[in-house]
């Protein structure tokens, strides 16, 4: 078992004949591309239909490849020239086969007799909810030429904001004690069971931002107006209305599950309130302590004992997850450690070609990690039940992909407070669980709160770093309520967030509340019915890129659009919180 993922089934580096010999393969398959876009209308629409869908499966595997190659090996070392030239180049190939493609889908979407030209072809009916769906888009599409146009932009523009951000995060240098840290590690802090060590750590994050937030402020206030106009080109009131459109979800469930959130609100102020009074604060808890552990947890886990932990779980719950995960520790699927140069947080990439997954975590052997770990191996467990369908039948939208990662989450920490062996163990641990439902209530609600403020202000204003620090300090102000001391918040965690920094999917925020949402109801089934529930639930993630995310609930009986669902799976944390309190006493 090793620390660091090999990333040889894909390419051994970047000299690697094999990577050489696919670039060269993407421009003839733009070349394919271009003369099948310029033969629109010789055959029969059947012939062009399928014609075009198995091209966009070779193009599409066959960038995946390469542009995944690249990513995972910039995310671990940002600094590399390769990766970064190289990353280039694949973009500018994109960017040659928009105008092609983009005839193509104009052409599907003018097919009037689409079922009838379906019919009973093989391939044509696995793909017909794609058909469809590009249909549905056209109103959206814009002229070939304006497409490409977008696309070459992009290169230099959203994109390259966005690396940028991402560059100066993982390499700014933090001052700490006398001594230089990575951001990661300073961040990694705050779960320290030394205050003075969280309050430090707190006071060098906050300084180290004053280095690089005029750059990243440009960032984001460049990414925002390109998505802004892109949206008025292509008929959308609004980002959030593309961000809806694109994750095939209806506002009413969004609505919904704000409203049930913001309702449910002062349950988690009530959990931070009796936090800080553990903790001696009088005015709610401070930014620093918002994740001090409260109990005496001298528990770590090297990788070694986190695998036999994850493994004991998923073999008496769900065997095929249990499979997964030994899988993706012993063939090194895994990039375990904090470094130089590597980003920040925790993340799971797909590797469809080889029906495998990649995790990049930053862990140091707590138990939260553990729960990391067990979050990202559920999103490789998600791709694996999609990995039968056909390849453009393999995207699924934002809201739905925290699912499988959450529902791990739930299986692992509700286990671990099942068999708590002392009280002190037990607060620790629902301490934890209530921390990170916080997170994804109350931080992930401030996000949304930031995000729809910063959108709004874009179309006619430049919002400099103290701006941006104002209304995400009024964000937390808002989600937090009484809970945190308004005198000590986070200024700065829109620069250290890579989620705002996409120009083509905003507000990658409010899926997390509905992962976690969502997967606590779906848990709550498990719950009842148990084994017999598995066979669904495979079967809901399967139909996730092919389906409505309304559509896809239904399969477990669920109306995302009612926000008694989503009252009824924050209600289901009544009985921790008021745990918490009596036992933090």
């Amino acid at each position: 078992m090793y620390d660091k993922w090999s990333l040889e089934v894909l390419y051994k580096g970047f000299g690697d004949e094999k990577f050489q010999k696919d670039l060269k393969k993407v421009d003839e398959l733009i070349a394919r591309y271009q003369i099948l876009a310029e033969s629109l209308g010789t055959e029969d629409a059947r012939t062009t239909l399928t014609k075009a869908l198995l091209l966009a499966e070779e193009f599409n595997m066959l960038l995946n490849d390469l542009f995944g190659y690249c990513s995972l090996v910039q995310s671990t070392d940002t600094s590399n020239a390769d990766s970064a030239s190289y990353m280039g180049q694949l973009m500018q190939k994109m960017s040659d086969v928009t105008k092609p493609s983009t005839m193509i889908d104009k052409y599907m979407a003018g097919i009037e007799d689409l079922d009838e030209v379906i019919g009973d072809d093989a391939l044509l009916k696995e793909y017909s909810y794609y058909l469809h769906e590009i249909q549905k888009a056209d109103k959206h599409m814009l002229h070939e030429a304006v497409e490409e146009a977008i696309s070459r932009m992009d290169t230099s523009g959203g994109s390259a904001w966005s690396d940028l951000q991402s560059f100066l995060t993982s390499s700014v240098k933090v001052d700490f004690r006398g001594e230089t840290t990575t951001l990661s590690a300073i961040r990694n802090m705050a779960y320290s069971p030394d205050a003075d060590i969280r309050k430090d750590a707190y006071k060098a994050e906050l300084a180290c931002y004053d280095k690089i937030k005029d750059s990243v402020a440009f960032s984001l206030n460049s990414i925002k107006m390109q998505d802004i106009s892109e949206c008025q080109m292509r008929g959308f009131a609004s980002p959030l209305d593309k961000v809806l459109f694109n994750s095939k979800m209806q506002r009413a469930t969004l609505e919904a599950l704000l409203e049930a959130m913001k309702e449910y609100l002062p349950n988690f102020h009530q959990y931070l309130r009796a936090k800080a009074e553990a903790l001696g604060h009088k005015n709610g808890l401070p930014w620093y302590d918002l994740f001090a552990p409260v109990a005496e947890s001298s528990a770590t886990y090297t990788v070694e004992e986190a695998k036999a932990y994850l493994m004991n779980i998923f073999e008496n719950c769900n065997p095929r997850m249990a499979e997964i995960t030994n899988r993706a520790f012993e063939e090194e699927w895994i990039d375990f450690f904090p470094g130089e140069g590597k980003v920040g947080g925790a993340f799971c990439a797909g590797v469809e070609s080889a029906k495998q997954f990649r995790i990049l975590t930053n862990y140091d052997g707590s138990f939260s990690d553990v729960v990391t770990l067990a979050h990202e191996l559920g999103h490789g467990y998600h791709d694996f039940m999609i990995y039968d369908n056909r390849p453009l039948n393999m995207n699924y939208s934002m809201p739905v992909a925290e699912t499988a990662s959450t529902f791990n989450e739930n299986l692992v920490t509700n286990y671990a407070i099942q068999n708590a062996a002392s009280d002190e163990e037990k607060l620790a641990l629902i301490e934890g669980q209530l921390s990170d439902v916080t997170q994804i209530i109350c931080d992930i609600y401030s996000r949304f709160l930031f995000e729809s403020k910063v959108v709004e202000n874009r179309s006619t204003q430049f919002m400099f770093a103290d701006d941006l620090c104002q209304i995400m300090l009024e964000a937390q102000k808002q989600a937090y309520g009484d809970g945190l001391d308004h005198d000590c918040l986070h200024p700065y965690m829109w620069v250290c967030k890579s989620h705002y920094y996409s120009a083509s999917r905003g507000f990658y925020n409010f899926p997390y509340a509905f992962g976690g949402l969502f997967a606590r109801g779906l848990y709550a089934k498990y719950q009842q019915e148990g084994e017999a529930f598995l066979e669904k639930y495979n079967y809901m993630l399967k139909e996730t890129p092919v389906r409505s995310v309304e559509d896809v609930a239904k399969i477990c009986d669920i109306d995302l659009t009612s926000k008694e669902f989503w009252l009824m799976s924050l209600h289901s944390y009544d009985e921790v919180i008021a745990e918490f309190k009596r036992l933090v006493k």
